[in-house]
């Protein structure tokens, strides 16, 4: 897509004053003239963002302790992977990490099971946060098991799954997706039966928008509407994250792209996304997460003043086998979020996946 600055800042400006006082009940092509906003009214939107990121999650910068782990990377239903995998889990668990997050497919030819995996992950680390498995995923274990959707998401909750990763959203229209995968994709309404089915099992999932490809500003404004309508009749999801498109990344999560002339957002897109996100989900999704991994950690201090208030996770690597998760070599350190929390003049709190408090001595 082309960086989408606005031709007519008129119209900028008169929604600008209109978001003021109804941020989150302009109509589609309001929210589509905000993205592209540039030079100063970026910065007003960016500032009315903040506002509104003060009024929904107060002044707390949060972030959660944590492990990604790719499920094929540590699957196996052998002894010697189990015990690698309870290795993984209790180093983890060591370092002061409250959530494990696990995604990936099991191979097709694996003999391993999504329900044994998980409480294989609980049984190392019973007090772990377990953050696993995306939609597909969860219709393929479901399949495995030869058990409907409903039934399955209830058996992994009462494994100890405890919330889902609203990943592989990309961006909710089927043309697009198609087009980003290179061939057919599942559907939209396929990812949002999942997600809702999994809400209503009791389990809480993220949710997430890859942006900055082949879409338009209108699908980046409907992708925002579909997420909103979703939290209305589930109350389900607990932050959104908008993660920027990276063509070398493309061979594994866009196929369909690679060879395409698409350089991902320019940072003025990336500010703009953040922010009208946070507009359109006022008053229904209270977390904005700035996803580090993607933008580096001083960019994100921008996103962290544009309308976002959390910054994701640690991604603990540990000496066991840190390529055990898929980004390997990215990590925080407490020092790192307390210095960015020092730039922002906010105060920092380590938070749980459902951003409550972290229990004292965890």
């Amino acid at each position: 897509m082309s960086d989408g600055v606005t031709d007519n800042p008129g119209k900028v400006r008169d929604w600008l004053a209109a978001a003021a006082t109804d941020p989150a009940g302009l109509p589609d092509e309001a929210y589509v003239a905000l993205l592209g906003a540039d030079g100063r009214q970026l910065a007003q939107l960016c500032a009315l963002a903040d506002s509104l990121r003060r009024q929904a999650a107060g002044d707390d910068l949060t972030y959660v302790v944590n492990r990604n782990l790719d499920t094929a990377a540590v699957a196996g239903p052998d002894p010697r992977s189990r015990e690698r995998l309870a290795a993984l889990v209790t180093e983890a668990h060591d370092l002061g990490a409250t959530e494990i997050c696990m995604q990936g497919p099991l191979p097709a030819d694996s003999e391993d099971d999504y329900l044994d995996l998980i409480a294989a992950v609980k049984a190392s680390a019973p007090d772990i946060h377990l953050h696993g498995f995306r939609p597909a995923e969860l219709l393929d274990g479901a399949g495995r098991r030869g058990m409907p959707l409903e039934e399955f998401l209830a058996a992994a909750r009462q494994a100890g799954l405890g919330s889902v990763p609203g990943t592989a959203a990309r961006i909710l229209d089927d043309d697009v997706r198609a087009r980003m995968k290179g061939g057919p994709d599942s559907p939209v309404s396929q990812w949002a039966e999942v997600i809702e089915a999994a809400h209503r099992a009791g389990l809480t999932s993220t949710s997430t928008m890859v942006f900055g490809h082949v879409e338009t500003s209108a699908h980046q404004v409907a992708h925002l509407r579909v997420l909103a309508g979703i939290q209305e009749r589930t109350g389900g999801f607990t932050e959104f994250i908008a993660m920027p498109f990276v063509p070398s990344a493309a061979p594994v999560t866009a196929p369909g792209l690679v060879g395409s002339e698409v350089p991902g957002p320019s940072w003025r897109q990336s500010r703009a996304v953040h922010a009208v996100a946070r507009l359109m989900l006022h008053g229904r999704i209270g977390n904005i997460q700035a996803a580090w991994p993607k933008y580096g950690l001083d960019p994100s201090v921008e996103l962290l003043r544009g309308g976002a208030n959390d910054l994701g996770g640690l991604l603990l690597d540990g000496r066991l086998a840190p390529d055990a998760g898929p980004e390997a070599g990215l990590v925080l350190t407490r020092d790192d979020v307390t210095r960015v929390a020092r730039e922002l003049g906010r105060p920092l709190r380590q938070r749980t996946t459902g951003y409550g408090k972290v229990p004292a001595g965890a």
